[in-house]
């Protein structure tokens, strides 16, 4: 029985390139067309729920994204599909902002007392929120000067980028009365991109327990070495 082998095209910095430039388009035509359809009352009874599902759903679509980059880059041996990563970040914290933003300003009225009562009283948005705080964080940490800055702490800091999207899958989970099969389909498909970096999640833990039996190893050989 012969053993397939799988062989791909090798992705090129000009590829990459076209491949940003369609990211770049698509991303923005998009969200501009929403919004313009919003505006001139193409989204039906209930253009503010439309919008805010279209930036939610998006900004929640491109985090995943964002997140396969790296195992997909590993799997097909394609390392210049990781400099793909940076943008789709970025556009998943623009539509981020931009629900966040339509829900303040659409549905608020930009009533700042009535979204603090909102951030106490409901759950999902708090969670929402916090999952907005990181990508916001993350967004502004992104450049290569400040890479460069932060030294090991840059890595630290972007791994924030995990916890974020657990809470993004929560508040898509809370925010939905009804119909909650979409929102589990999506928790799902972000456990088993976590569930790729097990190795990653496991390092610490593993290299606390070696440090933990060394300190006890040392310990036992000088109480040994009194005897």
């Amino acid at each position: 029985m012969g053993v397939v082998v799988i062989k791909f095209v090798r992705i090129t910095p000009a590829h990459t390139f076209w491949l940003k430039v369609s990211l770049h388009i698509t991303s923005l035509s998009l969200l501009c067309v929403t919004y313009y359809q919003a505006f001139t009352d193409q989204l039906g009874a209930d253009p503010v729920k439309a919008i805010l599902h279209f930036t939610g759903i998006g900004a929640f679509n491109l985090l995943l994204l964002s997140l396969l980059i790296s195992p997909l880059a590993k799997y097909c041996r394609q390392g210049q599909l990781v400099t793909l990563r940076r943008p789709i970040g970025l556009y998943a914290f623009t539509y981020a902002a931009s629900h966040f933003s339509s829900y303040l300003l659409f549905e608020l009225q930009l009533e700042w007392p009535l979204l603090l009562s909102e951030l106490i009283k409901r759950p999902y948005i708090t969670v929402g929120f916090a999952a907005l705080l990181i990508l916001s964080l993350l967004t502004a940490t992104s450049t290569k000067s400040i890479q460069k800055r932060m030294g090991r702490t840059w890595q630290k800091t972007h791994n924030w980028v995990y916890v974020a999207s657990l809470l993004v899958a929560l508040h898509y989970l809370w925010s939905v009365k009804s119909e909650i099969i979409q929102p589990i389909i999506y928790a799902l498909v972000l456990l088993v991109l976590l569930a790729s970096r097990k190795a990653k999640f496991l390092k610490p833990i593993k290299s606390a327990l070696n440090k933990r039996a060394n300190k006890r190893t040392k310990t036992q050989q000088s109480k040994k070495k009194l005897a």
